[in-house]
């Protein structure tokens, strides 16, 4: 019986030539690559910005942020506007352009323990119970206020299950051109892999506020929610600034849309505000801890908007979906998945130049023919540590934790405490 470590000189041969037709395209690199979704610059790291002054940047501490008038779609300043992070319960913004319009407000639904009993432990909870029938509308005021997975997790079993929800999110994301975001689960708690960015958030808020639906809940402060027979306890928005908790103002202006946060994601928050007939939109990505930081970041980023804005040129834009029309583009090059952003302010993301990448391309298939022998050397012996040990399983999802200044839901009526 052969050894099947050994590598024949013909896979060897095979391998290195899989390699060489690296440098017979790399002359095409140098051609200019496709459009950027919503524009090149926006596909650059560092904050962007043409033609105003006054940018908040000392009081900024985000890792990405962006602003965009609502009505046209022009993005007015941006800060590493696709680099690719961990989104909270901003995601549920997607949930809701996904399913909303799939049933009636007035649709009436009674809880089983199966649609609840997948719901993520340390997740924020509205309260939902098996056996109480609630409205559509009272399941979304779940989702909207209180950011309640126990809500989105029962929207999503009406749905046809997480598996089918999750597949339908995704594609809604490409239809609305959001490449930056993979959906991992609908409630958008912490899982490996499951990131979006702030143009991304920013489009999917767009493009839920045309909804009045959509509109309306979001902007809703408090809602009296069901506890079972005829009794109700009431929930309040934890937007602060919709609400003016924990020693915010309310937002002038503002229409909502979406807050989270979560241990891994840390806080993440798109806001609208309507002045004077202009209509804008900020998303604030991981700022540095502070519970308020990112209300406070949105609401200097919106006042920059309203003010100096109005002098800037567009840096990019928002894109229509692919279904009314919108046309094509190229997903923007990594920043670097969940890490910080760096470089000049407005300076373009490095690249390898073409000649780097032909000089790759020699060097992969020389590597590829030198250790390829030893790589398929250690598969039998990698088998037999596995078959001692058995198969080693990812790690689980990180718990949320819950915001320090957030109040706790009323427990008695079997809401958890808030962990958006």
């Amino acid at each position: 019986m052969r050894d099947s470590s050994r590598l024949s000189r013909r896979a060897v041969l095979g391998l290195t030539a899989a390699a060489l037709p690296l440098s017979a395209a790399a002359p095409a690199l140098a051609a200019p690559a496709a459009t950027a979704i919503g524009g090149e610059r926006l596909a650059r790291r560092g904050l962007q910005v043409d033609g105003a002054t006054a940018v908040p940047t000392k009081l900024l501490t985000a890792r990405a942020w962006l602003v965009a008038d609502g009505t046209t779609g022009e993005v007015l300043a941006s800060f590493n506007a696709h680099q690719r992070l961990a989104p909270a319960s901003t995601l549920k913004m997607l949930f809701a352009d996904t399913v909303l319009k799939k049933f009636d407000r007035t649709e009436k639904y009674t809880v089983k323990d199966s649609d609840i009993s997948d719901v993520p432990a340390g997740s924020s909870l509205v309260g939902i119970k098996a056996g109480i029938t609630y409205t559509v509308e009272q399941l979304w005021q779940g989702v909207f206020l209180r950011s309640g997975n126990d809500a989105v997790h029962v929207l999503a079993h009406m749905n046809g299950g997480i598996a089918k929800t999750v597949a339908e999110m995704q594609a809604k994301a490409r239809d609305l051109q959001a490449l930056d975001t993979h959906v991992v689960s609908p409630d958008g708690f912490d899982h490996p892999g499951q990131l979006s960015s702030a143009y991304d958030l920013t489009l999917f808020a767009r493009h839920g506020l045309r909804d009045p639906d959509f509109r309306g809940y979001c902007g809703t402060r408090v809602a009296d929610f069901p506890a079972g027979g005829r009794k109700t306890f009431q929930i309040q928005n934890t937007d602060r600034l919709l609400t003016g908790a924990w020693g915010l103002k309310t937002y002038d202006g503002l229409i909502g849309v979406k807050n989270g946060y979560t241990s891994h994601a840390g806080n993440t928050f798109t806001g609208a505000a309507t002045r004077d007939g202009r209509t804008l939109l900020v998303t604030v990505m991981h700022p540095v801890a502070g519970s308020n930081a990112v209300y406070e970041q949105t609401a200097a980023l919106l006042d920059w908007g309203f003010t100096h804005g109005r002098a800037a040129q567009p840096v990019g834009a928002l894109v229509k979906p692919l279904s009314e029309g919108g046309a094509t583009a190229s997903p923007a090059p990594a920043h670097g998945v969940g890490q910080a952003a760096a470089g000049a302010a407005g300076a373009p993301a490095k690249g390898p130049s073409a000649t780097r990448l032909v000089e790759g391309a020699a060097g992969t298939a020389a590597l590829l023919a030198a250790a390829g022998g030893f790589l398929l050397r250690r598969r039998r012996q990698g088998l037999a540590a596995r078959a001692a040990t058995g198969t080693r399983k990812p790690p689980a999802p990180r718990a949320a934790e819950p915001d320090p200044q957030e109040p706790p839901a009323p427990t008695d009526q079997g809401g958890g405490r808030h962990r958006r």
